[in-house]
C-alpha cells in the first residue's frame, strides 16, 4: 500500500494470488515439534530428513525448520484448519502448549509458534472435493459459511 493509504498499481499484467502451498515454522527440535503437534493433531508425515520435516495437510503442508534462535509471536500466526476443535483447547494443555486469551483459539507452541484453530464447516476456505475424497475427509459447510462464499459467487 502506499502511504497515502491508496493501492499501488504496477503497469502490466501480475500474477493473482491463488492460496498458499505451505506454512513453514522454524522449532528448535525436530522431533520434539513432531511429538507436540501429534498430541493435538492426528496428521500423516510427508517427509522428514536433517532439520526438516513436513506435515501433509492434502494438498498443503507445514514444514518444520529447525533453528535454535527465534522468537515468541505476538499478533503474527497462521490458521490450521480442522475437521473438529471440540478437543483442542484440551489437546493442546496436555501437549503443554500455552492457550491465549482473546475471542479465537490460538496458542503457542514450545517454540512461540502461534497457531489459531478454525473448523472447516465454519470458515470459506474449501478443499476440493477429490482432495476431500482423497484424505477421507467429508463435511458440510455452515450456512454462515455458505452465504459468505455465496456473497463472492463461490458457493457449491
Amino acid at each position: 500500500m502506499a502511504e497515502d493509504n491508496q493501492p499501488q498499481t504496477i503497469e502490466g499484467s501480475k500474477p493473482r494470488l491463488v492460496g498458499i502451498n505451505h506454512v513453514a515454522l522454524e522449532v528448535g527440535d525436530i522431533d520434539e515439534a513432531l511429538a507436540f503437534y501429534s498430541k493435538i493433531f492426528d496428521f500423516n508425515l510427508r517427509a522428514k530428513r536433517p532439520g526438516n520435516a513436513f506435515i501433509e495437510l492434502g494438498d498443503q503442508f507445514i514444514n518444520l525448520m529447525q533453528n535454535s534462535g527465534g522468537g515468541r509471536d505476538q499478533r503474527r500466526h497462521f490458521g490450521l484448519v480442522v475437521d473438529d476443535r471440540s478437543r483442542v483447547r484440551a489437546l493442546v494443555e496436555a501437549a503443554g502448549g500455552e492457550l491465549l486469551p482473546g475471542p479465537f483459539l490460538d496458542f503457542l507452541d514450545p517454540w512461540g509458534n502461534r497457531v489459531e484453530v478454525v473448523e472447516y464447516r465454519d470458515i470459506q476456505f474449501t478443499k476440493a472435493p477429490h482432495i476431500m475424497n482423497a484424505m477421507g475427509f467429508d463435511q458440510v459447510k455452515s450456512e454462515k459459511a455458505l452465504h459468505e462464499l455465496g456473497e463472492k459467487g463461490m458457493a457449491p
